[in-house]
């Protein structure tokens, strides 16, 4: 029996056979997140972590996060959403950057609408929580294509979720910090 565990936990899972999210990559990815959101204005937080917890102003934290994808919503819907989330008991709103709706065309920016970002990061603000910003590229999230522009799939060479060059050039990542003006 003890081999089966051995097994699990060296295949990235834990004793019951769920999978882990290493502590690395999840700590990276809330740093990021909050370091969007710093950058925006929206947070008046100091954000670390000290090998056992997250830490925010210098207290260990367990954050409660649940998804709120802004473009599945109206702007209108969106301050009852957060206010339903936080009464709900959540401490942080997760959202993928969604590369289709804001890259239609290459080169071609649009976050206006149902796909305003930075409004969206704002009122989460006002609400008092945390964002954790997930920008992609590959989002899946059952949206059409992943979340990928349909025109990504004519860039020669093109290889999907590869470490590949012209997938990598064509990143909305890369661009992303300059269009939000962060």
């Amino acid at each position: 029996m003890s081999s089966r565990k051995d097994a699990l936990v060296a295949n990235g899972c834990d004793r019951r056979g769920r999978r882990r999210l290493p502590v690395p990559a999840m700590v990276i990815s809330l740093l990021v997140g909050s370091l969007v959101a710093l950058q925006l204005g929206t947070v008046a937080s100091k954000v670390t972590y000290d090998h056992k917890a997250i830490v925010i102003n210098g207290q260990r934290r367990i954050l409660f996060s649940g998804s709120i994808h802004y473009p599945r919503s109206t702007p209108e819907m969106w301050p009852d959403l957060i206010q339903k989330a936080k009464d709900g008991g959540l401490d942080v709103i997760q959202t993928y950057v969604f590369w289709n709706g804001h890259e239609p065309s290459p080169g071609q920016y649009y976050f206006q609408d149902r796909f305003d970002l930075v409004s969206f990061i704002k009122l989460v603000k006002q609400a008092g929580l945390y964002v954790h910003l997930r920008i992609g590229p590959y989002i899946c999230a059952e949206w059409n294509f992943g979340g990928f522009p349909v025109w990504l799939k004519y860039v020669p060479g093109i290889a999907f979720r590869t470490d590949n060059k012209p997938f990598k050039a064509s990143s909305l990542q890369s661009d992303l910090l300059n269009i939000l003006n962060i």
